[in-house]
Parts: structure tokens; C-alpha cells; sequence
């Protein structure tokens, strides 16, 4: 994890135990906890999946009490049977305790991202796409979310709206066209000196719109092929990729393309096959199914004993 990102994370783990303590911090394990309490707890996958997050568990008992420690038998990425004991943690059971929640909370997120995320690479992998994140990612998880796909062996998308130009349709209604809304961007960016340093991508979902950006070449970056891939049949996962492959004939490798739109784990292999550069799918983040994980721990010692 670059420091940027452990920066980030570090921001959402203390915002976490702030939401879960307040002023009165853990109750239950203060009052019902003896202290002198020493415990081990080992971290279960009740699900298969790609683990993900452990940096970040160790980043939440690291706060809550440096004395936790925490020792792994897996990596980040990788995968995991229902039934694998995969870690273990120990320290003072009522510190413990009050960083379990806020630990299983992130690593359970993360793994379901990574998860999803390693299935639809598995998907491409006999093409050269990548696989992308979006935008559509929990408030305030935006790099938690990010890591994860990361660790899945997603690629990031932009991170927010300040580091890429993405030209969208309701900006292009606003500006008057796809020219003119590229013109603005590109002067705008060269009155910030940042024209050549922030990327641009322009989305479209016709043929038109298409030919009308490979005349903004070689200003824009990229190009979102949008919608193009239309369900025949939603209970198959059937789909036409016929108008995606058109639109890509007519780039005919000029400029960076990306397929978005009705990407699913059973359609994604069928939209790599068209030559598409990258895919984009908000579903890795915004419809995760977290892998199941618990912690059960177990008493060592006391002094109250």
C-alpha cells in the first residue's frame, strides 16, 4: 500500500472507531472484560473468495492497541475455501474486542470486491483488456474500495474528479457538442498548465458521436463506449456486441477505448472478445456481496484469575 493510500485509509479508521465509540468508548468490553485479560483470536473464511484488507485489519488494532498483533497464514489476493483458518490475532481481549467489529466491517467489504473483482479478470484473461473500477463506491471508501480491486487485479479508473477529464453526456449537452466541450476542457487545462498531464475521455453511446471525437484526436485520451452492449436475453446473460465491434472498427486502434454499460460477470467475457481495451463496471463496488469472515477468540490468560 503507497503512503497516499495508507494516509487515506488511516482517515476512515479513525472516523470508524469514532462512530463506534463516542464518549463512552467500548461498554461492553470495559465493564464485562476482566482486566489483565490476554486472548487469541483466529480469523475464519465462512465463504470462498480472495481474502483482501489484512493491511488494513492490522492498520485498525495497530490504532485501537499497539500491543495487538497479528500474524497471517495467506496474502492479500489470495484465495480462500470456506473453513480456512487464515490468521490469527492477539493481545489484550478487551482492546481486542473493540477493534474486531471495525476490522471484519473493512476486510469483509474488501474481500467481496476483490472476489468479484478476480472472477471478471479470470473472465479476460485470454484477452488483453483490463478490468476497471468506477466512481460508484461507498461514501467516504473511495481508496478502501480501490485497494480492494487493486488487490483483486482490477485496475483503478480515476480516483476522483480531480485527477482525470471525463467528458460525460450531460456535459456535452451543456457545452453544445463533443468538439466543443473538448475545446473548453483542453483551455481550461492549458491555462492551469495541465493539459498533457490530466487525461481526457470522452463518452459516447453512437456511432456519430464516435467519429465526432476522433476529430478531437489527438486531444482526447480515451473514449467510453457507452451502452453499446445491448441485452438479447437477460435470463442467459445473451448479448449483442455488435455496434461495439462497429464503433471499434472505426477507432481502428487511434485512441484508448473502454466498454461500459450492462457489464456483468456472465457478459464481460463476450465484450472482451470484441478487442476492447478496458471495461468498466460500477457493479465491483457498488453491488458487493462481502465475503463472510469471523473472528473467534479465546482466553490465554488473567491476572484476574
Amino acid at each position: 500500500m503507497d503512503a497516499f493510500t495508507k494516509k487515506e485509509i488511516q482517515k476512515v479508521i479513525v472516523a470508524g472507531l469514532q462512530e463506534d465509540l463516542m464518549e463512552n468508548g467500548d461498554l461492553s468490553s470495559q465493564s464485562a472484560v476482566p482486566k489483565g485479560c490476554m486472548a487469541r483470536g483466529r480469523f475464519l473464511a465462512k465463504a470462498d473468495g480472495v481474502v483482501a484488507g489484512l493491511e488494513v485489519a492490522e492498520m485498525v488494532f495497530a490504532t485501537v492497541d499497539p500491543k495487538i498483533k497479528v500474524k497471517w497464514s495467506k496474502k492479500e489476493g489470495e484465495y480462500v475455501t470456506r473453513g480456512t483458518y487464515f490468521g490469527d490475532v492477539d493481545g489484550p481481549a478487551n482492546t481486542l474486542l473493540t477493534a474486531e467489529r471495525l476490522a471484519l466491517n473493512l476486510m469483509q467489504r474488501m474481500s467481496g470486491i476483490a472476489t468479484q473483482t478476480a472472477r471478471m479478470v479470470d473472465q479476460v484473461r485470454p484477452y488483453r483488456t483490463k478490468i476497471l473500477d468506477t466512481r460508484k463506491t461507498a461514501p467516504g471508501l473511495r481508496y478502501v474500495d480501490k485497494l480492494a480491486c487493486r488487490i483483486g487485479g482490477g485496475t483503478n479508473h480515476r480516483m476522483g474528479l480531480y485527477d482525470m477529464v471525463m467528458i460525460k453526456d450531460n456535459h456535452i449537452t451543456a457545452a453544445g457538442s463533443i468538439t466543443k466541450a473538448v475545446n473548453k476542457v483542453v483551455s481550461f487545462l492549458e491555462s492551469k498548465s495541465l493539459f498533457g498531464v490530466i487525461p481526457i475521455e470522452v463518452e459516447t453511446n453512437s456511432l456519430a458521436g464516435v467519429k465526432e471525437v476522433l476529430t478531437c484526436l489527438p486531444k482526447v485520451d480515451r473514449v467510453m463506449l457507452d451502452n453499446m452492449v445491448k441485452m438479447v436475453e437477460v435470463k442467459s446473460s445473451k448479448v449483442d456486441t455488435s455496434m461495439l465491434s462497429k464503433a471499434l472498427k472505426i477507432i481502428g486502434g487511434r485512441v484508448q477505448t473502454e466498454a461500459s454499460g450492462n457489464i456483468t460477470l456472465e457478459t464481460v467475457k463476450a465484450v472482451a472478445a470484441t478487442g476492447v481495451d478496458m471495461i468498466s463496471s460500477g457493479a465491483l463496488t457498488h453491488s458487493v456481496t462481502a465475503l463472510d469472515i469471523s473472528l473467534k477468540i479465546k482466553l490465554l490468560l488473567s491476572s484476574a484469575l
